[in-house]
């Protein structure tokens, strides 16, 4: 199991995709800090590029990474090796690697300008975003088994998480306005780890004012300590459901 996740790290961390992603989270990050007189400010500025950039593009590289790495894939399973074995190395091997790129190209230059609590938050949830997009995408692959269709779920999944869910929370808050629905948003805010990891860093940079009657709800939740374990589990829920789901997929699949 090393080995291979050993090789698809290498493997990933010398594709140029790879490195020219690092590179955009890199410069992005340190001129937007350079730019900002107040590194607080910086953050928040960074914060939407991260939500947005980071699902789209472990989302797609993974995906794609999974359909190249199929006749590898095929080559493994002909080997006495497990199939939970070898679809978990694979994981591993993304994970580790989008999330090291992660941190490479966004961690350092927030470490660097902006060390405090809000910060490591961002950091926190950026590298979860990685790993929870890395999973959702591979659940994607081992269920559609052409490339061009498994490209394109992936790509619609991201405009879920990132522009429709929000649309269709809106359009339910507006319809039902006279109705008291703060507290359901809390759980509805499960539903997609875009917003649940937006929700927390906002929080933190005490900006929930400007969010209203519910951002004082969410404050109320998820400012507590209980909240941030409750989130912090339905985050790891985010990885750990679709794994498990691609892996039991994976294991019956015809290569």
């Amino acid at each position: 199991m090393k080995k291979i996740i050993k090789y698809v790290i290498i493997d990933i961390l010398r594709n140029k995709i790879m490195l020219g992603y690092t590179l955009f989270l890199l410069v992005i990050s340190l001129s937007i800090f350079n730019l900002e007189d107040n590194s607080a400010k910086g953050l928040l500025s960074l914060l939407n590029i991260i939500l947005i950039i980071v699902p789209l593009v472990s989302l797609l590289f993974s995906a794609i990474y999974v359909y190249n790495s199929s006749e590898f894939l095929e080559l493994l399973v002909s080997q006495p090796l497990k199939r939970k074995t070898i679809w978990l190395s694979l994981f591993s091997g993304l994970a580790t690697s989008m999330a090291f790129a992660f941190l490479i190209g966004a961690g350092v230059p927030i470490l660097l300008y902006e060390a405090t609590p809000t910060g490591f938050m961002m950091l926190g949830a950026g590298l979860l975003l990685s790993v929870i997009f890395v999973a959702i995408a591979m659940l994607a692959a081992v269920m559609a088994r052409d490339k061009a269709k498994g490209i394109g779920v992936v790509i619609l999944l991201w405009l879920y998480f990132s522009i429709i869910f929000d649309g269709l929370v809106l359009f339910v808050l507006f319809q039902f306005a006279d109705y008291p629905l703060e507290n359901i948003m809390v759980g509805v805010t499960a539903f997609n780890p875009i917003d649940l990891s937006r929700i927390l860093i906002l929080l933190k940079m005490d900006v929930s004012a400007l969010m209203g009657y519910t951002g004082a709800i969410f404050k109320d939740f998820f400012g507590t300590r209980l909240g941030l374990i409750v989130s912090f589990f339905v985050l790891v829920s985010w990885v750990v459901i679709p794994t498990w789901l691609s892996l039991r997929k994976f294991k019956h699949k015809d290569l």
